[in-house]
């Protein structure tokens, strides 16, 4: 099976004394234990070799059935494990293979590696490093028994002819002659000392052996969660947590997910209202007006929004608002004047001002938590600063940049333009232009986007026809035109912990929260929803 001696017939699963077996069954699944099923074992069934199973045909028999196999045993479902092993005839590992883990598992150095030297598939640099691992472990334990002169052997005749990894043979003959650089050494290899190591030995081992020789731990697990990943990347109105997911049925959200009903109007600002965000918690959303004020809002457990405090400082219309990483405090900014931290804990009172200057825009500037400041430097680029090593890099646009926002993870960044197109660039390595994304309207105004949704999954932006838009951050398709505002929408802000909330503010001096349908929402929050509320003028 696998090419490693698949003529001898299916041998019984390795062991080890019991005792030992279960004290380490905690820390490994690779090997096993199993009792004597006599009688009730099931007779083998013949197995044709290149056999498939699935309507494609793509599926090998023997492949699905040993990864099933893995999987009971990893689950602890010994008994099922060796009685699939049984009744397909189809063994988990050749006779070679576990030969040689239970050699392993035993300390019969020597041995493992001469068996290890039979199975088949292994190029030679992995059956190399392999040895490396297998001595190096005979080297430590003889050390660990006080065997200097066996370990020096074992050192010069075994592990050094093998010619790799010159630094490690290095470390090692230090153990020698300091023994604290060998406990730094065991330390660093997780306690190599003990005798559980040998099965950490093993699933070393395992990641260097083809996967045809040993499957590869938790195979099966990992294979239905990229099928879900699949399926969930591949819904664009995907926007539900994830344990929404079924092995039952194919994934498919319905357009129903998305937040496209106005659910409140808040309408406290006397003048447009030009951004808004909401706080890291999802609890708080700040708006900034041509009023000169900031408006707090809080947001209690059914998604309906409150005024909590409006911070009046400012003498010229805010345009710009940032909240603290643990949202304990607020950054506002005039047009064209003062930045104003304001504590948002102690009834909204302003704890410090600075003086900016007046051709910086504070809007344009982001400071990620690794340590890189995003500003746009010219009209069309923005510069990516590393504030400790002072490398740059740079992204180019053809047209006006008019804003930008960046990606909860801080590996995206979206970048608004002067000719109503919004584009998507990757800033992980060098910047990268991912998607573009069209239709929404900017003739004269400083337009707003956001990524938001389950994963991030959409891209919203306002727009100088009065409608909200919403893209499939993926595909970039449009998904939804929202009409509502009776003014141009310039920013809106999903909220990060609810995927199925976000806002908008307007040129009409209102600020819109948008969420599911009555229906929805019930389905959503166990509760119904207290539909269209409108926080009056004040």
């Amino acid at each position: 099976m696998g090419g490693v001696e698949d003529n001898e017939p299916p041998l019984k699963r390795v062991r080890s004394s019991p005792e030992e077996l279960r004290s380490v069954s905690k820390n490994s699944s690779l090997i096993e234990p199993i009792g004597s099923f006599g009688d009730t074992m099931a007779k083998s069934l013949p197995y044709v070799r290149n056999e498939t199973v699935g309507s494609m045909g793509v599926i090998k028999k023997v492949e699905f059935v040993r990864i099933i196999t893995k999987a009971l045993y990893t689950m602890g479902y010994e008994k099922s494990g060796a009685l699939l092993e049984e009744e397909s005839g189809i063994p988990l590992h050749s006779p070679t293979v576990s030969l040689f883990m239970q050699q392993v598992l035993d300390g019969n150095w020597d041995e493992s590696v001469t068996t290890l030297g039979k199975i088949g598939q292994l190029e030679d640099s992995v059956f190399k490093s392999a040895t490396f691992l297998v001595f190096e472990q005979k080297f430590f334990e003889l050390l660990e028994n006080g065997d200097v002169l066996d370990a020096l052997k074992t050192l010069r005749m075994e592990i050094a002819p093998l010619c790799i990894k010159k630094d490690r043979v290095h470390e090692l003959a230090g153990c020698i002659i300091s023994p604290s650089l060998c406990n730094e050494l065991v330390l660093g290899n997780k306690g190599l000392l003990h005798r559980s190591t040998r099965f950490r030995l093993l699933e070393e081992l395992q990641k260097l052996l083809p996967p045809a020789v040993m499957v590869p731990e938790r195979r099966l697990e990992y294979l239905v969660e990229q099928a879900l990943t699949v399926q969930r990347e591949s819904c664009i109105f995907h926007n539900s947590v994830d344990s929404a997911l079924s092995l039952y049925t194919d994934h498919q959200c319905g357009r129903d997910q998305i937040p496209t009903k106005t659910i409140q109007v808040l309408q406290k600002h006397r003048d447009e209202v030009w951004f808004l965000q909401f706080s890291h918690n999802g609890k708080y959303l700040a708006t900034a007006s041509q009023d000169c004020t900031t408006m707090i809002w809080k947001i209690n457990n059914h998604s309906e929004v409150s005024l909590r405090h409006v911070l009046a400082g400012h003498r010229k219309p805010v345009s710009f608002v940032s909240w603290s990483p643990d949202d304990h405090k607020l950054l506002t900014c005039g047009i064209e004047e003062v930045v104003r931290c304001w504590d948002i804990e102690s009834d909204g009172t302003e704890v410090d001002w600075w003086k900016g200057q007046r051709a910086v825009k504070m809007s344009d500037m982001v400071f990620m938590k690794e340590g890189t400041m995003i500003s746009m430097n010219k009209e069309t680029s923005i510069l990516l600063q590393n504030r400790e090593t002072r490398a740059e890099r740079v992204i180019l646009e053809d047209n006006s940049i008019t804003s930008f926002s960046i990606s909860k993870d801080e590996r995206y960044i979206l970048v608004n333009l002067s000719n109503e197109e919004i584009h998507l660039w990757s800033i992980k390595d060098d910047p990268r232009l991912m998607a573009k994304y069209k239709g929404h309207k900017r003739t004269r105004l400083d337009i707003r986007s956001c990524f938001g949704g389950s994963e991030e999954s959409f891209v919203a932006s306002g727009s100088e026809d009065s409608l909200v838009y919403i893209w499939h951050r993926g595909t970039g398709k449009l998904l939804e035109k929202l009409p509502g505002h009776s003014g141009a929408v310039n920013s809106v802000s999903w909220n990060p912990v609810n995927p199925h909330m976000f806002a908008s503010a307007s040129d009409d001096w209102t600020v819109r929260v948008w969420g599911l349908s009555d229906s929805d929402l019930r389905l959503v929050n166990g509760c119904s929803s207290n539909g269209h509320i409108c926080n009056g003028v004040g």
